[in-house]
């Protein structure tokens, strides 16, 4: 059964909401990463507060933002859609309590146990870099605490289709940390700088929480916070909260043991994987993220037969599926082909030079081969969490883990042993890896939700015409970058982004419309 044009208008809307709101905020991102990179390039410190600013990240990722959307989010939407508005801010009042209890318990544990949780998490850390690493960590965990809070502002917001100021309110963290580097300036040595930011961070923490609590505020006032543990909804949540909190547990173990992977290789290697995170992140979150966000809600609150609430599945997922392909295809097909352009626009300056461009290139190429299938996977997953099913992509996820960890290994640390190449591009190794089992992933979660709720087209001729546009279009892209006439200076990296990467993208969407491939404006259009 098709939704009505005017919820499939408000899901679009939605969409463009959450990334318009993401869109802002990695971009301030890109240019906190560049002034980053300027300062701080590869360096010990560098590594030693990417390793540290991943530990206390763990409790954020955990209890923040996946684990609440999957679990809070679809009992919330569902009580509001049935009316049920007091109940529905019981709910969100007792949630808000749990995580202020959890999360103030793990702080305290996590600001002692610092010394420890570096020993299992970078053990290939030593001597002063350990040590700074150990002050970092207890300088960022009380800013974890306070994006917990802020994730649970993004999920009552979410719920009332409220998306731009939660997803853009990070714009302040970030403004926060970019204000810390230029106040500071390195005049006083790196380390002095790293703890700097440190504490920058924890400063724009609070301010992205509070950005957003009047406006949760206006909407569940007068606001109690009761722990209400017999309540049925509570339960509900709590119910659901534990298998998504293993499922993104597992996935944060795969990340942390990314980076302790990455520890045992030479300086750089831990913050290159950083820097590529950071531009790999973007498609995913302004494309994966923001239509699944967008539509979590709306399939959370679909009601009426199963066979109805199938049909209204299947209809959301093979739209979110054409709309994120048409994005993500050319940014996997931009890394692979146009990475050094991108890196070396966004991060080549002061101590990040092209040996720095090299490396996070390599590593940005392997991510690549995964970005389809991670976007992907989260929209299924998102289908999953609103047929309040949390266990099925808990057991996948795992799967996905233990692939990652295996092959990550092996091309991260034996692998270029036996090929004879530098131990530094190994780290190239983790994400190529961490690309393959993702697509092992997809594959899984797709299959089981097609027996639920039958088979979404996978529209494979429509698949290969958008790579070809891309593959093209990059072609193009990468004989542009060759002939340049530019000689070396200051902005040369800049000037060629500025001309490469948007005929890339014009060359793209040209082809698009040549060989027939709608672009998301035009699909979007629903029959009546």
């Amino acid at each position: 059964m098709a939704p009505p044009r005017g919820k499939g208008l408000l899901a679009r809307s939605s969409a463009v909401a959450v990334a318009t709101g993401i869109l802002m905020s990695r971009l301030l991102g890109l240019v906190r990463d560049r002034v980053f990179a300027h300062y701080l390039g590869n360096s010990d410190v560098a590594d030693a507060f990417r390793a540290a600013f991943r530990i206390p990240n763990f409790l954020q990722n955990l209890f923040g933002e996946g684990v609440l959307s999957a679990s809070f989010i679809p009992v919330y939407a569902r009580l509001r859609a049935e009316e049920n508005h007091k109940e529905a801010a019981e709910l969100a009042e007792a949630i808000f309590a749990i995580l202020l209890v959890i999360t103030s318990v793990l702080v305290l544990l996590g600001v002692f146990a610092a010394p420890l949780l570096i020993d299992a998490i970078a053990p290939g850390f030593h001597g002063a870099k350990r040590e700074l690493v150990i002050r970092l960590v207890r300088l960022l965990f009380p800013g974890a605490a306070l994006l917990v809070f802020s994730a649970w502002c993004l999920g009552v917001l979410n719920s009332h289709r409220k998306f731009l100021l939660s997803y853009a309110a990070p714009v302040i963290w970030n403004v926060t940390m970019i204000a810390a580097f230029l106040w500071d300036a390195g005049h006083q040595g790196e380390v002095h700088l790293a703890v700097v930011i440190a504490i920058a961070s924890v400063i724009g923490s609070g301010l992205q929480f509070a950005v957003q609590l009047p406006s949760v505020l206006r909407l569940l006032w007068p606001l109690t916070l009761r722990l209400r543990l017999r309540s049925g909804s509570v339960r509900t949540v709590v119910r659901n909260f534990f298998p998504v909190f293993l499922s993104r547990g597992v996935v944060q173990i795969s990340a942390y043991l990314d980076s302790l992977l990455a520890s045992y290789l030479p300086t750089g290697a831990v913050s290159a994987l950083a820097y590529a995170q950071t531009l790999n992140s973007l498609p995913v979150s302004l494309f994966g993220m923001a239509v699944s966000a967008a539509e979590l809600p709306a399939m959370s609150a679909a009601l009426g037969t199963s066979d109805e609430v199938a049909g209204v599945l299947r209809q959301r997922l093979a739209q979110g599926l054409k709309n994120i392909a048409f994005f993500v295809i050319p940014s996997a097909v931009a890394f692979l082909v146009l990475g050094d352009v991108i890196v070396a626009a966004i991060y080549r300056s002061g101590h990040f030079q092209g040996q720095d461009v090299l490396l996070v290139w390599s590593v940005l190429a392997g991510s690549a081969v995964g970005l389809l299938a991670s976007t992907s996977g989260r929209l299924y997953s998102s289908a999953f969490y609103a047929l309040r099913d949390t266990r099925t992509p808990l057991g996948f996820a795992m799967v996905r883990v233990a692939l990652t960890v295996g092959l990550g290994y092996f091309f991260a640390l034996p692998l270029p042993r036996m090929l004879g190449v530098d131990q530094h591009w190994g780290v190239a190794g983790l994400t190529f890896s961490a690309g393959l089992a993702g697509w092992v992933e997809f594959v899984l979660l797709r299959r089981e939700l097609h027996k639920r709720i039958g088979e979404v087209p996978a529209e494979r001729s429509r698949i290969a015409r958008l790579w070809g546009a891309a593959v093209l279009a990059a072609a193009a892209g990468y004989g542009v970058k060759v002939e340049l006439p530019l000689p070396p200076g200051r902005f040369h990296a800049l000037l060629v982004g500025a001309i490469v990467l948007p005929l890339f993208g014009v060359l793209y969407l040209l082809l698009c419309r040549v060989m027939g491939v709608a672009a998301p404006a035009s699909l979007g259009r629903r029959r009546s």
